[in-house]
């Protein structure tokens, strides 16, 4: 019996079963959990199948056939055993409390590393939760303008100046997000995110598909080994770091998993059943990336679009087009959604714990609709959720550069919240002793991990660069 089977027999305040008990903080009441290994797997793949997918046969065009799939592979790898130190994180002994739920990751990283820590993963956490919504913001405006751009080219041929901005179009999906994050918390999205993960197999069947009939019709598969030409090996050396930005950015989900793994009922133990969510999700994402990626690449070679349903190597039949990108947008409301809850409810608890008799802040308001049930009203929620909606949309209204946004946000955040922060918490966690096998394995795969991480930051900055002033 392991340490999160121990937790799970002798705390009956951490079943979540009884809705009269009340949390260890003593200020909220326990949540019936009732997610499976089905719902967590959903959960997983609408946060991380999404704008990755869609760029990976550029990724892969930039690293060739060699090192294209490699990366992927190794990508996945990298992300299953940073999930897993993470899971193992989920039960702590509190010094105070005895045993106690890490519901977020940053509650896990200021009990097991401390305040200090705590502050500055908070940065790096927040900021990348936010330019999560800031990418699914510009890639949903990118599908929009797809479906508008496939009519017109079938209105008025392949060759036709079908021009459109982003700017309405990310209006209209801020617009709907900002209804959307009404959705109180991760327990109550779950058909969402079911409806997402439906959507995002959609388009990933659609876009290999489509890279299929494309190299069948060509008769041959292009793309070389070394991958896209360039002009000078300066310039090849950033974008291949930039694609390796662009797999970093596709792959973790490091930052949701605590959220995720706190939807779960037991028995068995959440442990358990997150690591087994964990692992099949991973290689259902590898295989729909490497599909689409290698597809993607054998399809146009060294013509490859950054974004595969956007960037028009595909115009006919025009109505799947529209479909599979529609299909994009219907995923992306899950997505942002996914990574926006934590924020939310970092957010919210803060105010709410720092401020216990503010009515602005606690009270609730019932709405009765017309032949609907009564909705619950929060004003904080209300006017919080809307200004950071509306705030990831302005920014994505300045920076709307696909690739190089999502290179940008990878080699940022990878390492220290998917890498860093997971292995010093499982250190803490199981006591590993300095400079012990253990110990030294975990070091050479977190320097690793930083130096691929550096090279994708680099490589993207000069991507954002180069598309903002060049």
């Amino acid at each position: 019996m392991g340490f999160d089977d121990d937790y799970e027999h002798q705390s009956p305040l951490l079943d979540g079963e009884a809705s009269s008990s009340w949390s260890e903080e003593s200020d909220e009441p326990v949540v019936v959990r009732t997610g499976t290994v089905w719902t967590a797997m959903a959960h997983i793949i609408t946060g991380v199948i999404g704008a990755g997918v869609l760029s990976l046969a550029w990724s892969v065009a930039q690293l060739g056939w060699i090192a294209g799939p490699l990366a992927i592979l190794i990508f996945a790898a990298i992300t299953v055993v940073a999930a897993n130190l993470l899971i193992d994180c989920y039960r702590a002994p509190h010094p105070e409390l005895g045993p106690k739920r890490n519901r977020s990751y940053m509650e896990a990283v200021r009990l097991l590393l401390g305040d200090k820590s705590a502050a500055v993963a908070a940065l790096f956490m927040q900021e990348s939760l936010y330019g999560a919504g800031v990418t699914y913001t510009i890639t949903a405006a990118n599908s929009i303008r797809a479906i508008q751009k496939s009519n017109c080219y079938h209105r008025q041929g392949h060759q036709a100046a079908c021009s459109y901005g982003d700017g309405v179009s990310m209006l209209m999906f801020g617009a709907l997000q900002i209804f959307v994050s009404q959705i109180p918390d991760f327990h109550s999205m779950e058909w969402l995110s079911v409806l997402s993960a439906v959507m995002s197999f959609t388009y990933a069947f659609i876009g290999l598909g489509f890279g299929l009939a494309k190299v069948i019709e060509n008769g041959t598969i292009k793309g070389s080994l070394g991958g896209v030409s360039t002009s000078s090996t300066a310039s090849k050396l950033f974008l291949a770091f930039q694609a390796l930005g662009d797999m970093a950015c596709a792959y973790p989900f490091s930052i949701i998993v605590l959220e995720i793994q706190d939807t779960l009922k037991s028995p068995p133990s959440q442990n358990k059943t997150m690591k087994k969510a964990a692992k099949f999700a991973t290689l259902v994402t590898t295989f729909f990336y490497l599909c689409c990626g290698c597809f993607g690449y054998a399809a146009f070679g060294n013509a490859t679009p950054g974004n595969m349903l956007t960037g028009f190597g595909f115009y006919e039949p025009y109505w799947l087009v529209d479909f599979a990108n529609a299909c994009i947008v219907l995923h992306l409301v899950g997505g942002y959604q996914v990574f926006a809850q934590p924020v939310f409810a970092f957010a919210e608890r803060g105010m709410r714990k720092k401020f216990p008799n503010n009515s602005f802040i606690n009270q609730v308001h019932t709405l009765k609709l017309p032949f609907l049930f009564p909705v619950q009203i929060s004003v904080l929620r209300l006017c919080f959720r809307t200004l950071y909606v509306v705030s990831t949309t302005g920014v994505a209204m300045l920076f709307p550069y696909f690739n190089q946004v999502l290179g940008l946000l990878g080699g940022l955040n990878f390492w220290p919240l998917c890498i860093y922060f997971p292995i010093r918490m499982y250190t803490a966690q199981k006591k590993i002793q300095p400079w012990s096998s253990q110990w030294l394995a975990l070091q050479v795969f977190s320097i690793f991990c930083f130096c691929v991480a550096a090279v994708a930051f680099i490589g993207s900055i000069e991507g954002v660069i180069s598309a903002r002033f060049g």
